[in-house]
């Protein structure tokens, strides 16, 4: 086996968390300095930047004019139980699973909202269940991406325009790195912390025409939190969708998400931060067909993710090894890699097969994430020759 010394290029930002992610390069402190602090959300400042935010949010991920897009509590969990607890109910439901956060909303249609006509169409991680078997005249919720199984859907050519039903896409880790075709989409859920770096807490949710025709016309048979609540004597309080938050968001947060749109803008917008997500995911791509110790945990490369890159060992010294084992060398090599100060967070998700999950969105540098492949190979010869730790 070659050698591997400790490289003597360091990633300048070791920050490869999958959430919250690196900030935007350039990023400081200084960028919250217009934040209106000590203010009500409500008065005139505060309002202003909210409806700033779900502005520039439409202009640069291009989202039609005729979509609400509100700012929500409790991050992207909250605006998709937003979604789910307010919109399902009058139909069938189809329930897409191929990783935690999806299994995480079968949980809730079938536990909590005991919703009785329900399918569960799931695939084993590293894998995609068959869209073609989707049944469209129910409501279908589904992730766009798998975060933590770095497999993600590879258009929206399975939706049918005619659709009866909603689509509710949970969009976290695909929103500003892969194209969102928001004609097949009638709710989108992100958060501020994933494709943009910004900070916890926060949720955004895009309500196409038909949300919004559904929200108006069906009452849900269950008690609505208040933080839920979207509709007031059968009509759409229109202003969640013009900054009129909720409840009260933190203005930091507000601003540094400001600040990140801006730069989005400021480096081409939505075709530029698709690319840099390319970019480094496609770095990472070159490496593994290089590499004969590591693979993608999807093997189909239509459908690996361009963000949260999920990869796995293959060396049959460490495949031999019993599954807890081969947990321990994996999570041995990321605290290594955490310790020399290389790479941070880039553990696989614990519920995920044992690996690395790497975040390669636009905020990270590809120029990093090629500093940090040669630092992967040092910590793979490095736990290898440890004493007990592979045959």
């Amino acid at each position: 086996m070659t050698q591997h010394a400790e490289p003597a290029v360091r990633p300048e930002n070791p920050r490869f968390s999958s959430g919250p992610c690196a900030k935007r390069p350039g990023w400081s402190a200084a960028a919250l300095d217009d934040a209106p602090l000590g203010r009500s959300h409500r008065a005139k400042p505060g309002k202003a930047k909210l409806a700033e935010a779900i502005e520039l949010t439409r202009e640069v991920l291009q989202v039609p004019a005729d979509y609400r897009i509100g700012i929500v509590p409790a991050s992207d969990t909250g605006a998709v139980e937003m979604a789910m607890w307010s919109l399902l109910g009058p139909r069938g439901v189809d329930l897409l699973a191929w990783e935690s956060f999806g299994s995480g909303w079968v949980s809730d249609a079938v536990k909590q909202l005991r919703l009785a006509d329900t399918r569960v169409i799931e695939a084993p991680y590293g894998e995609l269940p068959d869209l073609s078997t989707v049944d469209f005249s129910h409501d279908v919720v589904f992730t766009w991406n798998g975060t933590t199984s770095g497999v993600r859907v590879p258009n929206a050519d399975w939706i049918p325009a005619d659709r009866e039903g909603l689509t509710i896409c949970d969009a976290t880790s695909a929103a500003f790195a892969q194209p969102l075709d928001f004609a097949k989409l009638d709710v989108v859920t992100f958060s501020w912390q994933k494709a943009l770096g910004g900070e916890a807490a926060h949720g955004m949710l895009i309500l196409s025409p038909r949300a919004v025709e559904r929200l108006e016309s069906y009452t849900p048979a269950w008690p609505m939190p208040k933080i839920f609540r979207m509709t007031k004597g059968g009509k759409l309080i229109e202003g969640i969708f013009k900054g009129e938050t909720i409840n009260t968001p933190s203005m930091l947060c507000v601003e540094d998400y400001i600040d990140a749109l801006k730069w989005a803008k400021e480096i081409g917008g939505l075709k530029a931060l698709l690319a840099r997500a390319d970019g480094n995911a496609g770095a990472i791509a070159d490496w593994v067909a290089r590499t004969d110790w590591v693979d993608f945990l999807a093997s189909d490369p239509a459908i690996r993710s361009n963000t949260s890159v999920c990869l796995r060992i293959v060396d049959p010294r460490v495949t031999a090894l019993d599954a807890e084992l081969q947990a321990a060398f994996a999570k041995a090599m990321a605290t290594a890699l955490d310790t020399a100060g290389v790479a941070y967070d880039i553990g696989a998700y614990r519920d995920a097969p044992s690996g690395f999950r790497i975040w390669c969105g636009a905020t990270v540098e590809q120029s990093d994430v090629e500093a940090l492949l040669p630092w992967l190979d040092w910590a793979f010869e490095r736990q290898l020759q440890a004493p007990g730790k592979a045959a």
